[in-house]
């Protein structure tokens, strides 16, 4: 039984919550079956083709444009005139079989026993589109600075990345520096841009701890919302795409949208403002 009395068949043994504890992730492989994922693609296309049919207004940050919808932030890939779309948050509400992963116990049930809590909400999620050839890097960061000004105790937002392709070095695969979230907030970058204090700075955690995650379609990394982590960019001809779900304790409301979404079969709900 794991530490939040979620006793499910996907819930977290105690070497996978030792392993939190410790490096501030684990791994499962190949969880999900090759036509689920499939399922999920599909999905993720419709979202990232129909993603410019909601308006919205159009912006730059350090020269990388970003467009907020009425629906989602839309972030496009870094080079001049970029129309490729590299992240969508949030996703759930745009596709019905997005918004069932949410409640999938695969994703929520290990999450329980991350909190120690009984039922999860979620808080945000991303779309990582990683394209061939074009698809970006990440630079090093951690999750808990960005959301800091929102929540006042980001330790208690866990994240689970489900890989929609098979990853590896090539195409970019997602990168986790082992034990860097024990310190909590590491400093920022000081290189005078306006994102820069939300990258972290490499002298305060060991690079050679990095774990690369090169993995199956169908596996998931359960991670710390203090773990650095990045990536390199998609240099093949194959996408590394990867949908990124983050969570909280129960009856929580989510950062970008004015609504509380409980997770799993008996808990869900959706209860607009």
């Amino acid at each position: 039984m794991s530490a939040g009395g979620n006793s499910g068949r996907f819930a977290a043994t105690p070497d996978e919550l030792r392993r939190y504890g410790e490096d501030g992730f684990f791994v499962r492989s190949a969880v999900f079956a090759p036509a689920e994922l499939e399922v999920l693609r599909q999905a993720v296309e419709k979202v990232v083709a129909e993603a410019g049919e909601h308006g919205g207004k159009t912006y730059e940050i350090d020269g990388n444009r970003y467009r907020d919808t009425e629906a989602a932030t839309l972030q496009y890939e870094h080079h001049a005139g970029a129309e490729m779309i590299r992240v969508i948050e949030p996703f759930h509400h745009l596709h019905p079989d997005l918004d069932r992963l949410v409640d999938d116990p695969r994703m929520t049930e290990a999450i329980c026993g991350i909190l120690s809590c009984p039922a999860v909400a979620l808080w945000t999620e991303k779309i990582n589109c990683k394209r061939p050839f074009e698809g970006s890097g990440f630079r090093w960061h951690q999750d808990s600075p960005y959301w800091s000004h929102a929540c006042s105790d980001v330790e208690r937002l866990p994240n689970v990345m489900l890989t929609l392709d098979d990853a590896d070095e090539e195409n970019g695969c997602f990168r986790v520096i082992r034990g860097s979230h024990r310190n909590g907030f590491l400093p920022g970058l000081d290189d005078e841009s306006q994102l820069g204090p939300l990258f972290t700075d490499p002298k305060h955690f060991d690079e050679t701890a990095e774990y690369k995650a090169i993995l199956p379609a169908g596996s998931q990394v359960f991670f710390s919302p203090h773990s650095v982590h990045g990536s390199q960019p998609n240099r093949s001809d194959r996408p590394r795409r990867a949908l990124v779900l983050t969570y909280q304790p129960a009856g929580r409301r989510m950062f970008k949208i004015d609504a509380t979404r409980n997770a799993g079969p008996e808990q869900r709900s959706s209860e607009i403002a």
